[in-house]
């Protein structure tokens, strides 16, 4: 009779894990793309200058609702909202409890106001607790597009409130919901594979046992017959083989080689430093939350080569009325009582032979602070998201397209740069900005 050759339970074992390795591995690829994350430039909730631009004259109502909205979310939204009392009283209803001719003057210098005896003026200082409102320096036309967004916001908070949350209202992130769903696909699919391999291991390691039960009961089986039904895996001998030692050593050898390499290649970088602050201060709360305006406690981003820290003068405006006994609040009036600055542990450093200018990136370019900081409206805790490497950068200047539209300073500029590289786009790197001289000198 032809030999009977059976496949033994380590080699099924061995198949089984191999293959379980492969699908873990795809499912584990699939995962990563399907929640893959980054912040486009644009793609996020910025911080846009306190200065925005009112609408050109016979813009319309809706420009003027839209141009005031962005002023009020960058210099009101902090203390003030539309149908509800926060640090200041609620606006609604404004146009009919004071003219625009009084407004005004309020919002250019309230203290003046006051100062003039002007009894509505009085009477809102002392309501709440003479906390004086800042100067603003806007025009009439900005002011006015302000009331105009007021106006047309009254009464929606307490509506959406009843109606209970909709598709606009609902807080949502970028691709959450289907980014949610593929995941949980993907998990379900890896279990039922799983499943399905571990019933056929079992079941093809009970047929075997089967088979060779029947075999051994029958007589007419030769040597080698025998010699296969009752062999036996020699780990022992596995264990000893010299190929098996030499794939071993070598694995180890890239093992150590690849870290070493990694380790000496991140000599100096701080990607992900998370320090403890002395305050526990929620970028989540105020800027996710409360969308409160990066450039309102950041007051020179747009403007200065820096982004300044904050001083307790700027947390006071919202905290000498809101959470007065917070135990992290009373840190900020103990720093002001003994006047002290608070000391904040910077997180993003560059070196000192490295130059970068704010306002250059932010007010120039126009890019928004997750560009590079991350999403710091999601984080408790701000730590450090990108690498800030020189190669980092050189990158973003290569990628990055310059908006040369209705600016004549790039006219000839690129028509230079058309000539010579016809199709490709005008970046920060087309105009010298991988030149060592632009940030070492």
């Amino acid at each position: 009779m032809n030999s009977i050759r059976l496949r033994s339970l380590p080699h099924l074992l061995l198949a089984f894990v191999l293959t379980f390795a492969g699908i873990q591995q795809a499912s584990a690829q699939a995962a990563a793309d399907v929640k893959k994350e980054g912040v486009a430039p644009g793609g996020a909730a910025a911080a846009t200058p306190a200065t925005a631009a009112a609408p050109a004259a016979g813009g319309g109502d809706a420009a003027a609702v839209a141009a005031g909205d962005a002023l009020f979310k960058g210099n009101c939204a902090q203390c003030h909202a539309v149908n509800e009392q926060v640090v200041g009283p609620a606006l609604a209803g404004i146009t009919k409890r004071r003219p625009i001719s009084w407004i005004l003057p309020w919002v250019k210098n309230s203290s003046k106001v006051v100062a003039s005896g002007d009894d509505y003026a009085v009477a809102l200082f002392n309501k709440f607790n003479k906390q004086q409102m800042p100067s603003f320096a806007l025009s009439d036309k900005e002011i006015t597009s302000i009331v105009a967004y007021v106006t047309s916001e009254e009464g929606k908070g307490s509506q959406q409130a009843k109606a209970g949350p909709t598709a606009e209202n609902q807080p949502t992130t970028a691709g959450g919901a289907d980014e949610a769903g593929a995941g949980k696909y993907v998990d379900i699919l890896l279990i039922v594979l799983v499943v399905v391999l571990i019933v056929l291991v079992v079941t093809l390691v009970i047929i075997g046992n089967l088979m060779k039960d029947v075999l051994r009961g029958r007589k007419d089986l030769d040597g080698r017959d025998v010699e296969i039904l009752e062999q036996r895996f020699d780990w022992g001998k596995f264990y000893r083989s010299p190929v098996l030692r030499g794939i071993v050593g070598v694995v180890f050898a890239l093992v150590l080689l690849y870290e070493g390499v990694q380790s000496v290649m991140a000599v100096g970088l701080t990607q992900g430093y998370q320090p403890t602050q002395p305050i526990a201060f929620s970028h989540k709360l105020h800027a996710g939350e409360h969308q409160i305006n990066c450039a309102y406690c950041h007051t020179s981003v747009y403007k200065s080569k820096s982004a300044n820290i904050p001083s307790a003068n700027i947390c006071m405006n919202c905290h000498s009325q809101i959470k007065t006994e917070s135990p992290e609040i009373k840190k900020i009036y103990r720093a002001i009582e003994r006047k002290q600055p608070i000391q904040w542990v910077r997180i993003h450093n560059l070196p000192d032979l490295a130059y970068f200018n704010h306002s250059q990136h932010t007010q120039v370019a126009g890019l928004q602070c997750q560009t590079c900081h991350g999403p710091i409206q999601n984080m408790e805790v701000v730590y450090q998201y990108s690498a800030l490497t020189m190669g980092w950068c050189i990158n973003c200047h290569r990628e990055m397209p310059i908006n040369s539209k209705d600016n004549k300073y790039y006219d000839n500029l690129v028509k230079l740069h058309d000539s010579k590289n016809a199709g490709a786009p005008f970046t920060v790197s087309s105009n010298g900005g991988t030149e060592c001289s632009k940030c070492h000198y």
